[in-house]
């Protein structure tokens, strides 16, 4: 079916539908299939509408199942999770902190040997008569019943050996607790050969149970005496010091840390 429209005086899109709706409104229009023709008037046909809405669904906590309990055998495996991860954190913080407090450990002589060491090459009086000839020393002494003290001393009777407790120089004599001690005394010092190993141990040459380092102005250099053995002479000279020296301590677990003193005044943590 087709039909003129005047266009025009169309001046928008809604003049056109309005000129197709005069012309096709009273139109014939024959349907397929039936045998009459049908009278149908397009102006009464209306567009047919959809329901485009999502649709909704029920999700109310409610309809869940939050009554179900666990088995015996989920708690037995979360048990045995949480205790694996405990062992294993308690084993690491154990093992952490015992090294932290050997190193602390050995950091401590080794900052009480530098001491010695200002207080000797210093002018430092010592005594009720207040000397300053005094030299100031470091004395490491080990047996099978006492291994865990040393002792900050000045040299009253100048021949580079503690003699007693009239020597010590507060806060000595110095204890250690913990269950930390002086394991060996090495001389000379030697090499660590590996962790937790050095070679002076296997050597009982190398082995002593006294270790006595003095600090005597205007040097800072150490006179090192083993074994009760002053390493002075008649003249108040050093001359039979060892090279170096080496204090090994030990901790609850066996690790070992040391500390080396040189003879030229150097002291390192090894």
């Amino acid at each position: 079916m087709s039909f003129p429209v005047d266009i025009t005086n169309v001046r928008n899109i809604n003049s056109i539908f309005m000129a197709i709706k005069n012309k096709v409104s009273g139109s014939r229009c024959q349907v397929p299939g039936e045998k009459f023709p049908h009278r149908v008037l397009f102006s009464n046909l209306k567009p047919k509408t959809y329901n485009l809405e999502p649709k909704s669904y029920n999700l109310e906590p409610g309809t869940w199942n939050l009554h179900r309990g666990f088995t015996l055998i989920e708690l037995l495996v979360v048990v045995a999770i949480i205790t694996v991860v405990t062992g294993v954190v308690l084993t690491s913080n154990s093992k952490y902190g015992g090294s932290v407090l050997l190193q602390n450990l050995a950091y401590d002589i080794a900052l009480s040997i530098r001491q010695a060491q200002v207080y000797g090459i210093s002018v430092r009086g010592f005594g009720e008569t207040n000397t300053f000839t005094s030299g100031y020393g470091m004395h490491f002494a080990i047996s099978e019943n006492d291994n865990t003290h040393y002792e900050l001393f000045a040299d009253k009777n100048g021949d580079g050996l503690f003699s007693d407790a009239s020597e010590n120089v507060d806060p000595s004599p110095y204890i250690i607790g913990r269950g930390y001690y002086i394991y060996k005394l090495c001389f000379p010092a030697g090499e660590e050969v590996a962790a937790n190993s050095y070679d002076c141990i296997s050597d009982p040459n190398k082995l002593t149970n006294q270790i006595d380092i003095l600090f005597r102005r205007p040097e800072p250099d150490a006179c090192i005496s083993k074994g009760g053995d002053s390493a002075f002479n008649a003249n108040g000279n050093c001359t039979g010091g060892q090279a170096s020296t080496r204090v090994i301590l030990a901790s609850p677990r066996g690790d070992l840390l040391s500390v080396v003193v040189e003879a030229t005044g150097q002291i390192a943590v090894q």
